[in-house]
């Protein structure tokens, strides 16, 4: 086994490296250009309207519903996947290698991706099937199938589903859960087996509840764990305030000047910082990748459009705040002149700071180092838990489409099994073929996006005649 890893993984990292360095950020972020200029900036007309009909009527108590979810639900399971470990590991890893400037690169990302997140959402609506008992099946396979006829759609189609599969239902799941049992071992000292059969117990009686009992769910999860982090991330900008101006400086500064942080010409150091910001901010909101139009699908709307405008606050959300914020934090605890990593290159960062403890270092900050280490932990379990839930259902809405509802149940126990041993090992071949089949879910995603503009636009368009 250890000889396989040995070949396997540089193979699997340098495809990795190939696909989003070169490929796949020059992709989604042509999407989200598109998207933008088709729909004429549908991110900025109707932003108001989306965030009208995500917290008009805010309710953590959306109730059984007679078929799929309501649409605060689909939200909330759209969000439970992209607010994930990626918003704080990811944040920390893009500041970690590409300096503070790389935030600002995220931001632009995040803004062309509520535009993509439209398209996937209103896509997912239009192209879903309703099953004999009212449950929903929607999801990139249904529109790669209606972009392009015959066997070839077929073929993208098949493509995706074994990628997302693998990607989120089986080794993604198993990535989140190590994240849940090795921030609660270090922590708290709960041995990370004891972890992984609470959490295997916990998700198995959700997975079995199916479609409504995950939406019951994530619809009271996500609000909870959004605030629990909110709150302690602006109890530390209280107390580092007057670095607040300072912080926002670097941001803008060194999206400009990175060589100044990161070192090395400026060719290398923009290229550095542009690459990091979208690449951690594409896979932290998900927005092109074909995850989220499962939960969007499942929306009770009889109009795709307004779910469209609502998928759209879940960027907002997971980039503009809940990312922000982590890297907010970490700049004005860490990067400041008091801060261990005043002025310091990424090289030297990387030295001194991995991207899994640079959160919990910056809480620590003004916290205590182990306050900072409980608070992080505590987060991580709600950020990896929910979005366990949501990715397990991604992974089934795409066995079923590949073998039928037989298979949904073998499918659940495989994916607690490997809930479980994510907990009790670390496996770095796990963690890249993860990316290597997050990348490639991207393609036959991209492919259909681009060939169903028509069918966006006239949503878009229609909604701006009413």
């Amino acid at each position: 086994m250890a000889d396989l890893e040995a070949i396997l993984f540089p193979i699997a990292a340098k495809l990795n490296e190939y696909l989003s360095n070169y490929i796949l950020v020059f992709l989604l972020i042509g999407v989200g250009l598109w998207y933008t200029v088709r729909t004429r900036f549908i991110q900025v007309r109707c932003f108001g309207e989306g965030m009208k009909k995500t917290f008009g009527s805010l309710s953590l108590r959306g109730g059984r519903q007679e078929q799929g979810m309501s649409s605060f639900q689909a939200l909330a399971t759209a969000i439970a996947a992209q607010v994930g470990t990626g918003n704080i590991v990811g944040a920390s890893g893009a500041i970690l290698t590409g300096g503070p400037g790389a935030i600002f690169w995220m931001w632009v990302i995040a803004f062309f991706g509520m535009a993509t997140i439209y398209a996937e959402a209103t896509l997912a609506i239009k192209t879903r099937e309703a099953d004999s008992d009212g449950s929903y099946r929607g999801g990139p396979v249904y529109y790669i199938n209606r972009a392009f006829q015959g066997g070839f759609g077929k073929f993208l189609a098949g493509f995706f589903a074994v990628a997302i599969i693998l990607a989120l239902g089986f080794m993604g799941c198993m990535v989140q859960s190590n994240s849940i049992g090795s921030t609660f071992q270090t922590a708290f000292g709960v041995p990370s087996w004891i972890v992984g059969i609470v959490l295997v117990v916990i998700c198995g009686v959700i997975f079995l509840g199916g479609v409504q009992r995950l939406a019951s769910v994530t619809e009271k999860v996500v609000p909870v764990m959004a605030a629990i982090f909110l709150l302690g991330g602006l109890v530390v900008l209280v107390a580092r305030a007057k670095y607040i101006p300072s912080t926002f400086g670097m941001i803008f500064q060194y999206a400009f000047q990175p060589q100044a942080i990161i070192g090395g010409s400026f060719g290398y150091a923009i290229k550095t910082a542009i690459s990091q910001g979208a690449k951690r901010g594409l896979f932290s909101n998900e927005a092109g990748m074909g995850s989220t139009p499962h939960a969007h699908a499942q929306a009770n709307v009889t109009d795709p459009h307004d779910q469209g405008v609502v998928a759209m606050i879940g960027v907002f959300m997971d980039t503009f705040v809940v990312l922000t914020l982590n890297a907010l934090v970490v700049i004005s605890t860490l990067y400041t002149p008091d801060g261990p990593l005043a002025a310091s290159g990424a090289a030297a960062a990387s030295e001194t700071l991995s991207k899994a403890n640079l959160a919990q270092t910056a809480f620590g900050v003004v916290f205590g180092e182990s306050a900072g280490a409980m608070f992080v932990a505590v987060c991580l379990f709600f950020f990896a838990f929910s979005t366990i839930l949501s990715w397990n259902l991604f992974g089934k809405i795409n066995v079923v489409y590949l073998f039928g509802k037989k298979s949904a149940m073998v499918y659940s126990v495989l994916a607690l099994v490997f809930i479980f041993l994510g907990t009790v090992m670390s496996n770095d071949l796990v963690w890249e073929l993860t990316d290597l089949f997050n990348n490639l879910m991207v393609i036959p995603n991209a492919l259909a996006l681009f060939a169903l503009t028509g069918v966006v636009v006239s949503s878009a368009h229609m909604a701006g005649k009413r």
